[in-house]
């Protein structure tokens, strides 16, 4: 069985954007070609309180990208972005979102950021998704979205502690910043995640 997982193609990440990802419209026809090729569809949505503390607003005198320690964290501050219940917020109008089967959101907590689909950056918090896959049968789980060198990251690494084999579709997802990333994902090879391209799916 395999499983597909969009991690966060939202307006916000998109060109346009407050947060936008570079390239990152361009995985969306390449996302809504490979869905029929899965038993099971889901996607992650960045959820935001307008009080998130990980926005750069909510911090007097401190600027977008700029790191603090929050509850003995590294944080980054970002542009405000995804915002509950705003455009910013929704998937991007363009991406397929009939086959998807279950939406998992994060970052509703306004006091820790987010990141990946499985945990609160803390580890604190369970979304749920790992009950929800292993009720599944514990599909091979294929990623792909945005950002890479984020959110696609961080729930990979979770997904492989969590004991599932994991795929990235390299080509289906882009990074803020692609040199960064290189590393994480050479990381994350170690780790056992398999790279593959979407012409490889069949």
């Amino acid at each position: 069985m395999k499983a597909l997982l969009i991690i966060d193609v939202q307006n916000d990440f998109i060109p346009g954007g407050s947060l936008a990802v570079p390239g990152g419209g361009e995985i969306i026809p390449l996302i809504n070609g490979l869905m029929d090729r899965f038993d099971l569809v889901m996607a992650t949505q960045d959820w935001h309180p307008q009080d998130h503390m990980s926005f750069a607003s909510n911090h007097k005198g401190k600027q977008p990208f700029e790191q603090i320690v929050h509850q003995g964290l590294d944080q980054i501050l970002w542009p405000d972005h995804c915002v509950q219940g705003t455009p910013g917020a929704d998937f991007h109008p363009e991406l397929n979102i009939k086959p998807i089967e279950a939406i998992i959101r994060k970052g509703m907590d306004p006091d820790i950021d987010s990141y990946s689909g499985f945990y609160d950056n803390g580890h604190r918090r369970s979304t749920g998704l790992t009950g929800y896959l292993k009720e599944k049968g514990n599909p091979v789980l294929y990623c792909c979205g945005l950002a890479a060198d984020v959110c696609v990251y961080f729930t990979i690494k979770d997904a492989l502690k969590e004991g599932f084999k994991v795929k990235l579709i390299a080509d289906a997802t882009r990074a803020l910043d692609p040199t960064k990333f290189a590393a994480m994902e050479k990381e994350l090879q170690a780790l056992g995640m398999e790279s593959v391209d979407s012409k490889s799916l069949g």
